[in-house]
């Protein structure tokens, strides 16, 4: 009987601590600026001074690996193409591939060479190579920030060393997590590079910088960089079963501080979110009315599984309310979007997202035409 009390007793403070748990401290950080963020939704978890404009050094590497990606997949590039050492490459100071001038280096072993030693030579090689000069390849740079929505960013060159401090080149913490999320979401191949921990290239062992890589396992990259205008600083994400996030310490004093301040902010999202899978890939969260078409609705939904990080224990706390733009006029290409898909999380405004059609719609013929504008007149 003695026993069977016990163990009751350990029952009911297990029940009553699991009640009263509270969740996760947020650590504290040595960075100036940082973010994380739910790769799969964009929600930026915890933050400070997310839309702070700094220097981002070498983290600039991240957009230059995203272009020459681009390249890569259209083709204006090749992983075996030559490229031909300039001397402005091969003067290029900081962190180095060991690029001499005048030798011949291939697209594959100078993009290595810059994701994974941070070699500003073959940064700039590849801009080279991809634009014709470097002060092209920046514009290129400025161009595909503004598309991706990076409002706060500028780039002046393709590796982010200066001599001095460099304050019209600069990135925000929030920025810089958008970058890294469209770097692993549009070029996965080339993402995959960053988690390759050494690399040997004309002869010499180069080791990756990303100490996160060595200490965690679910970590597969993102980037490093330092100067002593923007400290050191870090990129990285890790992937834990169905759920990535991404880390960004900006302005630590140290190597060790960034990986740890890093680790630390992944830990601790893991720890204080889980993921919920709202909507499969091509499942209908809705369907609206569609006017003068030869359908008269359309499906609406995400064309990829849409998960949803939220503090543990809140998954039964999500609610949806989507707000579409009536009224919607045939004809309708797939993959438009149409509505926004608003969510709480336990009363609590959480995100909003859009939503596209998963069909098209094409234009009805002249009767429904007809039909369709005299039900218009009445609405």
């Amino acid at each position: 009987m003695r026993i069977l009390f016990v163990l009751f007793c350990v029952f009911v403070t297990s029940l009553y601590s699991a009640a009263n748990a509270q969740a996760p401290v947020l650590p504290t950080l040595t960075a100036r600026a940082w973010v994380l963020m739910d790769y799969q939704t964009g929600q930026i978890l915890a933050s400070q001074e997310a839309d702070l404009k700094l220097e981002p050094a070498s983290l600039t590497k991240v957009m230059t690996t995203y272009l020459v990606a681009a390249a890569l997949k259209n083709k204006s590039l090749v992983p075996d193409q030559k490229v031909v050492i300039s001397e402005r490459a091969w003067r290029t100071y900081g962190s180095r591939s060991f690029l001499q001038v005048g030798s011949t280096s291939t697209v594959e072993d100078l993009l290595k060479g810059m994701v994974i030693q941070s070699g500003n030579d073959a940064s700039v090689a590849l801009a080279e190579a991809a634009a014709g000069s470097e002060e092209a390849f920046a514009e290129r740079m400025n161009s595909e920030a503004k598309r991706l929505g990076l409002n706060d960013t500028h780039f002046l060159n393709s590796s982010g060393f200066f001599d001095n401090a460099e304050p019209r080149h600069y990135s925000t913490a929030r920025d810089l997590a958008k970058l890294a999320a469209a770097l692993v979401r549009d070029h996965p191949e080339t993402h995959a590079i960053h988690a390759i921990k050494e690399y040997r290239s004309q002869g010499i062992l180069q080791h990756n910088r990303n100490r996160l890589l060595w200490l965690d396992p679910s970590v597969d990259g993102l980037k490093t960089g330092h100067s002593s205008a923007a400290g050191y600083c870090l990129i990285s994400t890790a992937l834990r079963g169905s759920q990535r996030l991404i880390a960004v310490v900006l302005a630590t004093p140290s190597d060790a501080a960034r990986a740890d301040d890093s680790i630390k902010l992944l830990n601790w999202g893991y720890l204080a979110f889980e993921p919920v899978k709202l909507f499969a890939k091509d499942q209908p969260v809705a369907e609206i009315a569609v006017f003068k078409g030869a359908a008269q609705s359309v499906k609406i939904g995400f064309k990829e599984d849409f998960s949803l990080s939220v503090p543990k224990g809140s998954a039964s706390k999500v609610t949806q309310q989507l707000d579409q733009r009536p009224p919607l006029i045939a004809p309708v290409p797939a993959g438009t979007e149409l509505a926004t898909l608003t969510l709480s999380v336990d009363g609590k405004p959480w995100g909003s997202y859009p939503v596209v059609a998963l069909n098209g719609v094409e234009e009805g013929n002249i009767f429904r035409r007809f039909w369709d504008w005299l039900r218009l007149l009445f609405l």
